[in-house]
């Protein structure tokens, strides 16, 4: 019980002196600007501000657009006995795809490779792709069989979840 009210009382202190302190600046403004204008201090920042203002309505009127990613999968290619299991697996297959395709455009594709050359004759060549990362708010657009044996899932990562990823990051 001690506890609660020794912090409700360092938080009320904390609140009451903050409070007093922006008086204090605001009567100093006051004066200053009575006196025929600001400190230099004190316009660097209002323009800070105004900037910032400025910053918020333009991101606010941007219009981002939605990344899409698409993903395919054959249905025979599927380890399922029935049918219907194979397409099951084969949409899923499509739609884990379709994920991959965001990611890659949200997080970038690591490349690693590798080139052996003996004698000026090149021996082998090696290049390796991953991606790394998480996805969140993908919904699917479209599941489209494609011929008789494929499947093409189209996935999408709307507008507002773009908008909150580039706010959080700013």
């Amino acid at each position: 019980m001690r506890d609660f009210a020794l912090t409700d009382l360092i938080k009320t202190c904390s609140a009451f002196a903050i409070v007093v302190a922006l008086g204090a600046c605001s009567m100093k403004l006051d004066a200053s600007t009575k006196a025929g204008g600001l400190s230099p201090a004190a316009q660097e920042v209002v323009a800070i501000e105004n900037a910032l203002k400025a910053t918020d309505a333009a991101v606010a009127k941007q219009v981002v657009p939605p990344i899409i990613g698409t993903g395919y999968a054959t249905i025979s290619a599927q380890p399922a006995r029935n049918i219907n299991q194979q397409r099951l697996m084969a949409i899923r297959v499509a739609r884990l795809d379709a994920m991959r395709d965001i990611t890659e455009q949200v997080h970038g594709l690591r490349l690693s490779a590798q080139t052996t050359v003996v004698d000026a004759v090149l021996q082998n060549d090696t290049t390796r792709a991953s991606v790394d990362g998480t996805i969140r708010g993908a919904r699917t657009v479209r599941i489209n069989p494609v011929g008789r044996d494929t499947y093409e899932v189209v996935m999408e990562l709307d507008r507002d979840m773009i908008a909150r990823i580039m706010m959080a990051v700013r």
